[in-house]
C-alpha cells in the first residue's frame, strides 16, 4: 500500500494477498461429500452468535451465517461497494469487486476492477482494501466488527463497520463517491424444513439438509432514514407478531459528515428500491455518470416473485493533498435462533438493544457514533502482541486470524438469565461435523475462548456439568460400522454419567439434548472424562483459583464422570483399556489395552481432580481431612495403581509405545498430552521429564523432520524411520492443525523454542499459502486434500502464546 498523510496504520503482521488474486492449485477436500466452498474466503464479519458475512480478497460478500447454526455459501451482486472518481484525467466507475465470474458476481452493468487495483490485509477482527490501481486518488477501506478480549457486550453486536480513507495525491481536486448497495434479504435466513431428516453420509457422520428461503421476498420494503448526522436504509418487512426466526431487518449508514472536521460538507444519495435482478440502470446510469444516486424513496412492498434492494452513496470533493475518513455501517438484526421446531433462543446482543427485530438503525448509528472508540479498543488488545519484537509477523497473523472461528463458527451465544449471566455459548467442531464444543476436540481448540472470554469458556464446561448426569436412552446405529461395510448395533444415546462428546447440534436442542454425533459409541470414549476434569481445573486455576462458584458448579460432574470412566478398567489395574475400537478423539484409530494417549489424559485428570478437592477443602474447612470414602482418597488409591503400570508398561526406551495390546511401533504425535497438561497446570509429571524429552524428539524426527522433510507439519502417527505403517492408514498419515499447534505449544514448554515455532510455521504456511484462509481444516494431507474445514481445534495456536506467556492475557482484563 502506498502511504500518505493519515493512511491507516496497517500492521506488518496482516495476511496480505493482492486483491482478486487466485491461486493455481489450491487445496481440495479429500472427500467429496465435505464441504468444499474453494479457496475465496475472506476475513467474517459480525458478532460471536449475532450471525456473520465473510468477504473475500476479491471485494464480493459471498458467507452468510446469520441463521444460528447454518451455513449458506453464495456471492450476491447486489451486495458491494462502488466507487465513482471524478479527476483531471476524466471520470470512471467500478464495483469494488475484482472480477465477473460464472457465478454473476458483477452484474453485467457494473464495471469491475482493473488488473492491480490493490492489496488486501487481515488481521482479526481488522481487515483492508487498499486500492491504488485504476484510480487517481488513494482510497482505503478498513473493515472490522467490536471485538477484544474480555469484553462480554460488544462483541455479540449484529454489525460491520467499513472506515473508508481518501487521499487526494494530485494538484488537483478529485470527486470521489463511494456507494453501498445491499439486496432486502430479510425472512430468506430460516430453515424451511423445520424437521429435517437426518442422515448417514459415505464418510459416517449424521447429516441434514439445510433450505433458507433465498429470494423469497415477498412482503418485503426499504425505508430512508436520516437521525443527525446519520443517513442510510433500513430494509425489513412488516411483522403482525413477536419476530420468529429470519424476522428482523437490515441496515446501511453514513455519516453525512467527517466528524473531525463538522464545516466539511458532504453530498448523500439513496435509492429505497432497486431491481437487483435486473440490468441495474435504475443505479448504474446516474452513478457512472456523476457519482449520485437518483433520491427515490419508496417504501412500496415486495409482491411475490421480485426481489428488491436499497443503496446508499456519499460523495465528497478532495483538494490537492487532503485526506478524509468516511465512514459506513451495516448492520442487521435477527433476533431470534430456531433450532428444532418450537425451540427458540434470543441472542446475546438482544440484552443490549432489545429483542424486537427492529432495531438494525439503532445498531447502526451505534456503530457510527463509536467507532472510533471501537477502533482504539482492538488496538489496545492487539498492538503488545504486535510489538513483541520476539514473535515473527507469521505467528502474530496465524494467531489474531485463527479468531476468526469464534465468530463463523456457527456460532451460538444466548441472551443472559439468572443461571447463564453471561448467556450460553458455542461453536461448532466445523461446518462437516456440525455438533457444537467437541469435548475432544476443544481440549487444545479452547485456548483461544479460555485466555480471551474466560467466562464464556467457563459457560461452556459448565453445560457439560449439566449434561454428564443425563441420560437419553434412544438407540441408534453407528455410523462407523457403515464406513466398514458391517452391520451396527443399537446402541443408547447418551449414558448417564457419561460425559458427552458435544453439546447437540442446530438441527435439535443444543446445551440440552447432547452426543449428536453417531460417527462412533462415545459412551465407550476413554479420553472424554478426562478431558473435561483437565478443562474444568484448567478453567479455575489458570483464571486465579478464586472462583469457588464455577467449581461448585462442575464438581458433582467431576465426581461421577471419573466414576464412570473407570468402570472401563476391565482387569482393575488402575487405567482404563482402550476397547480396540475407535474410541477417542482419533476416531478412525483403533487402540487396545491401555495406551498412551487415553492413559496419560486418565493419569493427570486424576491429578486434577485431587487437586479440584483440596481447592474446595481450602474454601471450607482447610483443617479437615478427607473422609476415607471421599473420592478424593479413591482417586488417590487409582493413581497409585495407575502410576505404578503406564510407564513400565508402555515406555520402550526411546517413546511410549501406542497402547499395549496391539504390537504396534507406531510413534503417536499427541502420546503425551497428559504430560503436557499436568506441567501446564502445574500438576505432577505424568512421565519422567527425561522420558518425555526422548519421547517428544522421537516425535518431532519421525513425525515432522521424517515426514516429507518437515513441510507440511507432523504426521498423527509414523514409524520411527518416519514411515507409515499402512500406506492406506487415514488420521494417522494426516496432519492435524491442532494437534500440530498443541504439540508446538507442548516443545515450547519443554524449552524447544525454535523446534516449536519451525513446526508452527509450516503448518500455518500450508493453511495461509493454499487458499485455506478462514476455512482452516482439521486435517491437510501430502497430496494437497484436506478434510473439515472452519474447525475449531486449529485455534490450539492461542495454546502456544499462552506457554510462552504464562497466560499472561488471563491477567490482563
Amino acid at each position: 500500500m502506498k502511504n500518505f498523510p493519515g493512511s491507516p496504520n496497517i500492521p506488518a503482521a496482516a495476511w496480505t494477498r493482492p486483491i482478486g488474486q487466485g491461486w493455481d492449485k489450491p487445496y481440495t477436500v479429500r472427500y467429496a461429500s465435505n464441504l468444499d466452498d474453494g479457496p475465496w474466503h475472506g476475513m467474517p464479519l459480525g458478532g460471536f452468535g449475532a450471525g456473520c458475512i465473510g468477504r473475500s480478497h476479491r471485494g464480493d460478500f459471498n458467507l452468510w451465517h446469520i441463521d444460528g447454526g447454518e451455513h449458506w455459501f453464495q456471492s450476491m451482486p447486489a451486495c458491494q461497494f462502488s466507487v465513482f472518481e471524478q479527476s483531471a484525467q476524466g471520470t470512471r466507475a467500478y464495483a469494488l469487486v475484482k472480477e465477473a465470474d460464472e457465478r454473476g458476481l458483477c452484474p453485467p452493468f457494473v464495471a469491475p476492477l482493473p488488473e492491480n487495483p490493490g492489496t488486501y490485509h487481515a488481521l482479526y477482527p481488522r481487515s483492508w482494501f487498499a486500492y491504488d490501481g485504476g484510480l487517481q486518488a488513494n482510497l482505503v477501506c478498513e473493515q472490522f466488527s467490536p471485538i477484544w478480549a474480555h469484553n462480554y457486550q460488544e462483541p455479540s453486536y449484529p454489525v460491520a463497520v467499513f472506515v473508508w480513507t481518501a487521499h487526494n495525491p494530485t494538484d488537483a481536486p478529485i470527486t470521489l463517491s463511494l456507494m453501498l448497495s445491499w439486496e432486502n434479504m430479510t425472512g430468506w435466513f430460516t430453515n424451511t424444513l423445520k424437521s429435517p431428516d437426518v442422515k448417514v453420509r459415505d464418510d459416517g457422520s449424521p447429516v441434514y439438509e439445510y433450505q433458507p428461503r433465498i429470494g423469497e421476498s415477498e412482503g418485503n420494503f426499504n425505508q430512508w432514514r436520516i437521525e443527525g448526522d446519520a443517513a442510510g436504509c433500513v430494509l425489513g418487512r412488516r411483522l403482525e407478531a413477536p419476530p420468529a426466526e429470519g424476522d428482523g431487518q437490515w441496515a446501511i449508514a453514513l455519516l453525512r459528515s467527517d466528524i473531525a472536521d463538522q464545516t466539511s460538507q458532504t453530498e448523500v444519495f439513496y435509492h429505497t428500491r432497486w431491481n437487483p435482478t435486473g440490468d441495474g440502470g435504475d443505479l448504474w446510469a446516474t452513478f457512472s455518470k456523476d457519482g449520485s444516486l437518483p433520491n427515490v424513496c419508496d417504501e412500496t412492498p415486495a409482491i411475490a416473485g421480485e426481489r428488491i434492494a436499497a443503496a446508499i452513496a456519499l460523495r465528497v470533493t478532495l483538494a490537492p493533498g487532503e485526506t478524509r475518513e468516511m465512514p459506513m455501517a451495516l448492520a442487521w438484526d435477527f433476533p431470534v435462533t430456531e433450532f428444532a421446531e418450537g425451540v427458540t433462543y434470543l441472542r446475546r446482543y438482544t440484552d443490549f438493544f432489545g429483542a424486537t427485530g427492529q432495531n438494525a438503525w439503532a445498531i447502526a448509528r451505534t456503530a457510527l457514533a463509536q467507532y472510533r472508540t471501537w477502533q482504539a479498543q482492538i488496538q489496545q488488545w492487539q498492538q503488545p502482541i504486535l510489538d513483541r519484537g520476539d514473535l515473527p509477523d507469521w505467528f502474530k497473523m496465524a494467531l489474531f486470524n485463527e479468531l476468526y472461528a469464534l465468530t463463523d463458527g456457527a456460532t451460538l451465544w444466548s441472551a443472559a438469565t439468572e443461571r447463564d449471566p453471561v448467556g450460553q455459548f458455542a461453536v461448532v467442531e466445523c461446518l462437516d461435523y456440525r455438533w457444537y464444543e467437541s469435548l475432544d476436540v476443544r481440549l487444545y481448540g479452547s485456548f483461544a475462548l479460555l485466555m480471551l472470554f474466560p467466562e464464556l469458556d467457563k459457560a461452556v464446561l459448565r453445560a457439560f456439568a449439566r449434561a454428564i448426569p443425563a441420560a437419553d436412552p434412544t438407540l441408534r446405529k453407528i455410523g462407523y460400522y457403515a464406513t466398514q461395510g458391517t452391520e451396527s448395533p443399537l446402541v443408547p444415546r447418551k449414558l448417564a454419567g457419561a460425559t458427552p462428546h458435544d453439546l447437540g447440534a442446530p438441527n435439535e436442542h443444543p446445551w440440552e439434548k447432547t452426543n449428536y454425533t453417531s460417527y462412533q459409541d462415545c459412551n465407550l470414549w476413554k479420553d472424554l472424562g478426562a478431558d473435561f476434569v483437565l478443562q474444568v481445573y484448567r478453567d479455575f486455576v489458570l483464571t486465579g483459583s478464586t472462583d469457588t462458584q464455577f467449581l461448585e458448579d462442575c464438581w458433582p460432574a467431576v465426581v461421577s464422570t471419573l466414576a464412570y470412566l473407570k468402570t472401563f478398567d476391565l482387569d482393575h489395574d488402575g487405567i482404563p483399556e482402550n476397547s480396540g475400537a475407535p474410541d477417542q478423539t482419533f476416531d478412525d484409530w483403533r487402540l487396545q489395552g491401555i495406551s498412551a494417549y487415553c492413559g496419560g489424559l486418565w493419569i493427570a485428570a486424576l491429578e486434577g481432580a485431587i487437586a479440584l478437592a483440596k481447592s474446595r477443602g481450602q474454601h471450607s474447612n482447610p483443617n479437615a481431612p478427607p473422609p476415607t470414602d471421599s473420592p478424593e482418597t479413591r482417586w488417590q488409591e487409582w493413581l497409585t495403581q495407575s502410576r505404578a503400570i503406564f510407564h513400565p508398561t508402555l515406555w520402550n526406551g526411546q517413546y511410549y509405545r501406542l497402547d499395549s495390546g496391539s504390537g504396534s511401533d507406531v510413534v503417536m504425535a499427541d502420546q503425551l498430552c497428559g504430560q503436557f497438561y499436568a506441567r501446564l497446570l502445574g500438576l505432577p509429571d505424568v512421565v519422567p521429564e527425561d522420558c518425555a524429552r526422548s519421547a517428544l524428539k522421537t516425535v518431532y524426527e519421525a513425525c515432522f523432520l521424517q515426514f516429507h522433510g518437515g513441510q507440511f507439519g507432523a504426521a498423527n502417527g509414523l514409524r520411527p524411520d518416519g514411515s507409515p505403517a499402512n500406506p492406506k492408514d487415514t488420521h494417522p498419515l494426516e496432519v492435524w492443525t491442532g494437534i500440530n499447534f498443541g504439540l508446538a505449544a507442548f516443545l515450547w514448554q519443554m524449552g524447544l523454542p525454535d523446534e516449536a515455532l519451525r513446526l508452527a510455521e509450516a503448518v500455518v504456511c500450508q493453511i495461509y499459502s493454499n487458499g485455506l484462509q478462514f476455512r482452516t481444516p482439521e486435517a491437510i494431507t501430502a497430496v494437497g486434500t484436506f478434510r473439515a474445514s472452519h474447525y475449531l481445534r486449529a485455534m490450539a495456536i492461542w495454546g502456544i502464546y499462552g506457554v510462552m506467556t504464562d497466560f499472561a492475557t488471563l491477567r490482563s482484563p
